[in-house]
C-alpha cells in the first residue's frame, strides 16, 4: 500500500518543550501515522516544506494507563502514538511553528 506525504505527517506536537526545541536548537515534533519510517518522514518533510533535513527521531509513545478507584480495574485512558523529532539545517525554519509574528 502506497501511503501519500500527508498520510505520515498528521499534525505538528506543539508543547513548551517543543517550543523550545524548534527555537534554540531547530527541532521540531510531530505525530505522525504508526507505519511511518524515519525515510519516509524525511521524504515528507523535505517535499512539504521544502526544507533540507538533517537528522530524524522517532519516539513511539506508549499508551497512558490508569486504574478505576472502586473496582482498581486497569483501564486505558489514553491511546499510545509515535512522534518523530526532526531536525533541520542551520538557519531554516518551519512557518508551521512560528506563531503569531
Amino acid at each position: 500500500m502506497t501511503t501519500s506525504y500527508f498520510d505520515v505527517l498528521r499534525r505538528p506536537f506543539v508543547t513548551e518543550k517543543s517550543n523550545y526545541q524548534s527555537s534554540k536548537l531547530n527541532q521540531y515534533s510531530f505525530k505522525v501515522s504508526s507505519e511511518a519510517t524515519k525515510t519516509m518522514v524525511k521524504d515528507a518533510i523535505e517535499t512539504l516544506f521544502d526544507v533540507d533535513v538533517v537528522k530524524v527521531n522517532i519516539i513511539n509513545a506508549p499508551a497512558k494507563r490508569g486504574r478505576r478507584a472502586r473496582s482498581r480495574r486497569l483501564l486505558v485512558r489514553r491511546p499510545g502514538y509515535k512522534k518523530a523529532l526532526i531536525t533541520l539545517a542551520e538557519g531554516q525554519t518551519l512557518e508551521v511553528f512560528e506563531g503569531v509574528q
